[in-house]
């Protein structure tokens, strides 16, 4: 039975059906409609149609971050086509796939990410093709601070991969011949015991000898392979590592965002050693607490001007004939954005400001006062 079907025998048999009113009638057949029509939409994948997604059923995974609040920061971030980006969030890489669909693979990004490697689980649902990812680099927090003492170092990088695993090979080869060689020592029979074996159990051992050679030079091939894949891998994550490490060294990134489960405060006042002045930064975070310690510090240190810490405020309405209304659920919350613009930190203004602040706590008139009343 089709789906238009069920629906007018439901009409058909409803004793309350005649006796609504039009809107209501349109209402209960819409309802009856989405509960027995199956249809299914292939849509290409976007920031709006992820973020939606993620933020209905899995909000916890992108720390609550809702697709109005990620508009703002993209907007406020002034991310477009031919950037420089610094991008830190732990939003399953949902943050990271808006950023490179703004951008358009023009450009280049920077991820800094925590722990051994990053998480790009929202950013693979975006189909990007290939050249989005080679302006995409990534680099640990754990180096920030070295890098920015200037003391980050690397393994040395080998001046071919295919040599130093070749080197490898032959001493695993070399270390796994003398295992062999001892074991066959340890189990040679005593010339008593080789007189008692009778000739159908010398074929069966010369067969079971033969299957294990062959079964120890397949093995030795695929470890020599899979060391060759892992010393490829770390060159290459190696390499890229440098390239990181090279780009963050101008300090003259277009912009930073901040999305993280973690304090901003210390991430931000690290991070924007590496952008330019007159440029913008957004911070993202679930809770107002975070940020406000943020902006105060922010405050003191100086280098910023137009910090602003805002809320987006989002109400769903219904757009129907002559029904037209706000709807009666909304969502409690989006979380809160810190917002500001670089400039150059001048260390010496910044303290001789800092000590006339001081000194202008005290407002003049009770200085006076003071100055004025009798030993």
């Amino acid at each position: 039975v089709s789906s238009k079907e069920i629906v007018q025998q439901l009409i058909e048999n409803s004793t309350t059906f005649r006796d609504k009113t039009e809107f209501a009638q349109d209402k209960y057949i819409k309802k009856k409609k989405k509960k027995y029509e199956a249809v299914i939409t292939i849509v290409k994948p976007s920031t709006r149609i992820l973020s939606t997604m993620y933020y209905a059923r899995e909000p916890g995974k992108i720390n609550h971050l809702r697709y109005d609040t990620l508009a703002q920061m993209l907007t406020l971030g002034n991310i477009h086509a031919g950037n420089k980006m610094i991008v830190m969030e732990t939003c399953s890489g949902l943050v990271l796939g808006a950023v490179m669909e703004r951008m358009g693979g023009y450009g280049s990004i920077i991820q800094m990410y925590p722990g051994g490697g990053p998480v790009r689980a929202a950013t693979s649902c975006f189909g990007f093709p290939k050249p989005f990812f080679d302006n995409l680099h990534e680099f640990p927090l754990s180096k920030v601070q070295s890098l920015l003492s200037g003391t980050f170092t690397t393994e040395t990088l080998p001046a071919d991969p295919e040599e130093n695993a070749l080197v490898e090979e032959e001493s695993n080869g070399l270390a796994e011949e003398k295992q062999t060689s001892l074991q066959e020592t340890e189990e040679e029979p005593t010339p008593e015991a080789a007189m008692e074996i009778n000739p159908t159990e010398e074929q069966d051992t010369m067969d079971v000898n033969a299957e294990d050679v062959e079964f120890k030079e397949n093995k030795e091939k695929e470890n020599k392979e899979n060391v060759r894949e892992k010393q490829i891998k770390q060159w290459e994550r190696r390499k890229k590592l440098l390239e990181a490490a090279a780009l963050l060294r101008e300090k003259n990134a277009d912009g930073l965002i901040v999305a993280s489960k973690f304090h901003p405060t210390p991430l931000l006042l690290s991070l924007l050693e590496f952008v330019a002045p007159s440029r913008p930064f957004v911070v993202y975070c679930q809770y107002k607490e975070p940020l406000l310690d943020c902006y105060t510090k922010l405050r003191e240190r100086g280098g910023v001007i137009n910090l602003k810490l805002s809320e987006t405020w989002l109400r769903n309405y219904q757009v129907l004939p002559d029904r037209s209304h706000p709807k009666l659920t909304m969502s409690g919350g989006g979380g809160y954005l810190l917002s500001g613009i670089t400039v150059v930190l001048d260390k010496g203004k910044s303290d001789s400001s800092n000590s006339e602040a001081l000194k202008m706590e005290e407002p003049s008139s009770k200085r006076c006062k003071l100055q004025d009343l009798p030993c």
